[in-house]
């Protein structure tokens, strides 16, 4: 593991198909704004909005990317996202394995 520069941030999204979020990964992934994207199974979500309780399924996206496209993914992931208010939480990996730090660096390098 290795907490060196450059590292990894992990972004955080929902989506309400499973259709629209493979889309959106396939876009993010070719336009090397993201290096891995994974769409979860269904859930529910709980939250507010716009005065109510909403229940509603979902799916969970975990979008691997470095730090440095974070501004550009976030802005392509807003154009591409069906929801008035996406959910876009990035977090920083604070350990990440040497070998896939440096193969998700070297598709970062790739333009």
């Amino acid at each position: 593991m290795t907490k060196s520069e450059p590292n990894l941030i992990v972004i955080m999204t929902t989506l309400p198909d499973p259709e629209q979020a493979n889309n959106i990964a396939k876009i993010l992934v070719t336009e090397k704004l993201a290096a891995c994207v994974q769409v979860m199974p269904q859930m529910t979500s709980t939250y507010h909005w716009q005065g109510e309780i909403c229940h509603d399924p979902e799916h969970l996206v975990l979008i691997k990317a470095l730090p440095s496209k974070y501004e550009a993914l976030a802005s392509r992931l807003r154009s591409l996202h069906p929801y008035e208010t996406p959910e876009i939480i990035a977090l920083p990996a604070i350990a990440v394995d040497q070998s896939y730090l440096n193969w998700v660096t070297s598709l970062g390098s790739i333009e």
